[in-house]
């Protein structure tokens, strides 16, 4: 069977989807479980937008050793420029170029004609390749340029020089019979084009991006770029999950591989998800938390006497288990180290200590605790923010017929202790605003999100929040049985983040790309 290539763009298209914000840190750790997950390419992110984005690139550049890493950069000199600088030490560095060429983007973006636009491309991918001998051209909203233009632009970047040409859909417009034409007509009718790959990029807006992926490659596509858990711009983009289930299971079909190891999709899903603050869906195909349940008793019958009646993807397939060894607060440690185990995490003797500890405390709260709550806990234990505050202790006083009064404690990285009383027009306003009062931070609260991350009245709550101060954004995640306390967790780890972006190098700006 054919290979098809994953061009992965978790972290700079993935990170377009509005309240996202990655640190470096966050974009390596990524990074590292991509390369785990077997993606051939990594798109890093966009090095021009911000000079803290050209050094996450650069972190993640040197940090990846099995992928191919990616700069994004417009078709000019100065991002390409930045693109040479951030690939450096990359041991397989590719420049990812673009340029709008559908009619509606040359008139109202560019102000530019076909020949112009054909000149500017060209003049950028012979720059580029000066220094990258891994070039992709993509003709931006390729979707909706006219096919014998697009035909011109691709002839044209394959003479110029480009490796990858790439089709995008920018917006998402295709439908799988058009956007499946587009590759045949092109593998047809361009001169060289077998001396070339060509990718598929497809957006969500009208919920076709999966099968049109499908669809280009059933057409000839070579590569197919898309995001973890399908986030990005708007809508989103093709999940990779998606694609690579699908070749996996109708392998009949579509006579197309990926190189990914399925078994680590699970456990890159739930990475992505925590540190982006995008919840996955529980219907969501293949990763969603209700992919691999079953509630109905005439599929319960059929499962029990035989799983492929209900079930064509297994859950082990993805990296999950299913598990019947139930925790609370009498199990012993053997029993949870195991547990971990089984779970996927190999941790130290200290680890599982400390894990165990906080374990017990939260056993103490529930009657059972859930292989989430366990992935959970761990998690937000594994989380690495730099505490500039951490909460020491919080009461709150509420009656319907009285103002709210919250009374916050924290200790500063310096050690001192402070504490702070006010009101709100609820709970969590007031403890807010005890925060805020403490810590003498202005800032805009732009998103509150609570979840129950496993079942029962005694659920593990998280609380997702983002806030916003001048034009620095921060996200935050808080975790407890006692939602207002998850409240204040989730507040003061965005407020850390602040903090820590304030004395970063530069900020990232936002733009809407292909």
């Amino acid at each position: 069977m054919r290979k098809i290539y994953i061009f992965d763009t978790t972290l700079r298209d993935g990170e377009q989807s509005p309240g996202v914000n990655l640190n470096t840190k966050e974009k390596v750790e990524i990074a590292y479980q991509l390369e785990k997950l077997g993606v051939d390419r990594i798109e890093a992110g966009f090095p021009a937008a911000s000079p803290g984005d050209l050094a996450a690139v650069n972190a993640v550049a040197r940090a990846v050793k099995n992928a191919s890493v990616i700069g994004l950069s417009r078709s000019r000199e100065q991002d390409i420029d930045a693109v040479v600088e951030a690939l450096k030490g990359a041991q397989d560095p590719c420049i990812h170029l673009f340029l709008a060429t559908s009619p509606i983007h040359r008139k109202h973006k560019l102000r530019m004609e076909k020949d112009q636009v054909l000149e500017a491309a060209e003049r950028a991918i012979r720059y580029a390749k000066q220094y990258f001998s891994k070039i992709e051209f993509s003709p931006e909203d390729a979707g909706r340029t006219e096919l014998d233009f697009l035909c011109q632009v691709t002839d044209m970047a394959i003479r110029a020089g480009a490796t990858v040409v790439n089709i995008p859909d920018t917006v998402g417009y295709m439908n799988p019979s058009e956007y499946g034409h587009i590759f045949k007509t092109l593998k047809e009718q361009v001169p060289g084009i077998e001396k070339i790959q060509l990718s598929a990029h497809c957006h969500d807006d009208l919920g076709m991006a999966t099968a049109n992926a499908l669809a280009a490659i059933l057409n000839g596509a070579d590569q197919i770029e898309g995001t973890i858990n399908g986030i990005g711009e708007r809508a989103g983009n093709t999940a990779l999950e998606e694609v690579a289930m699908a070749l996996a299971t109708r392998a009949d079909y579509f006579g197309a591989t990926t190189s990914l190891n399925l078994k680590e999709i699970a456990k890159t899903s739930r990475l992505v998800s925590k540190l982006t603050g995008m919840v996955v869906p529980g219907n969501k195909a293949i990763v969603g938390a209700n992919a691999f349940a079953h509630e109905s008793g005439i599929h319960q019958d059929g499962m029990l006497k035989e799983k492929t009646t209900y079930e064509i993807i297994s859950p082990e397939s993805i990296g999950l288990r299913d598990s019947k060894l139930v925790l609370g607060k009498h199990s012993g440690r053997a029993a949870f180290r195991e547990k971990l185990i089984d779970l996927g995490y190999e941790l130290d003797d200290e680890a599982v200590n400390t894990a165990f500890a906080k374990f017990k405390d939260l056993a103490d709260k529930k009657k059972n605790v859930m292989d989430e709550d366990i992935r959970a806990m761990l998690e937000e234990k594994l989380t690495d923010t730099p505490e500039v505050y951490s909460l020491e202790t919080i009461e709150v006083s509420y009656s319907n017929k009285s103002v709210p009064n919250a009374t916050i404690r924290v200790r500063t990285a310096e050690g001192e202790v402070k504490e702070q009383s006010a009101e709100g027009n609820g709970s969590v306003d007031a403890i807010y605003n005890a925060i805020d009062a403490l810590t003498a931070e202005t800032v805009e609260l732009e998103d509150y999100s609570i979840k129950s991350v496993s079942h029962g009245k005694d659920a593990l709550g998280e609380v997702h929040v983002v806030l916003k101060q001048d034009e620095v954004s921060a996200q935050g995640r808080g975790l407890s049985t006692d939602i207002l306390e998850a409240s204040a967790r989730a507040y003061i780890d965005a407020l850390n983040r602040l903090v820590e972006k304030r004395k970063s190098p530069g900020r990232r700006d936002k733009m809407s790309l292909i």
